[in-house]
């Protein structure tokens, strides 16, 4: 299992990014894939996550502006965001793990495979 993220750098705020996850050695549309992102001295906050069947959970801090899809064809996962504030500055993590029904929680310790992260930087 392999994760590779990618479009992360800098924006001004109010504007968009869209951040990209690079699936390997496994069906990304068959597993929870999510979002998450972490500052320095701070926890790894749950951004995202995307179900088998394509239920979504959203941070409360991002709802309605950011949005989490996948692409079964290139197997990657992705996320919009727009309206972009400062404080959305951190290092975004794509992360994988088997799914077992139901909702794919944005808890960090449900994910067992991660990605190297890419930093997005708001100002």
């Amino acid at each position: 299992v392999q994760l590779v993220e990618s479009g992360g750098g800098s924006v001004e705020a109010g504007g968009s990014r869209r951040l990209s996850c690079a699936a390997s050695g496994f069906t990304a549309n068959r597993w929870c894939m999510g979002w998450f992102r972490q500052t320095p001295g701070q926890d790894r906050e749950g951004v995202a996550t995307i179900t088998p069947d394509g239920s979504l959970l959203y941070a409360e801090s991002v709802r309605g502006r950011f949005a989490i899809s996948r692409d079964s064809a290139s197997n990657g996962v992705f996320l919009e965001m727009a309206s972009l504030k400062p404080e959305d500055s951190s290092r975004y993590y794509c992360a994988a793990n088997l799914y077992r029904g139901g909702n794919c929680f944005l808890v960090e310790d449900d994910f067992n495979y991660w990605g190297q992260g890419t930093q997005v930087t708001v100002s």
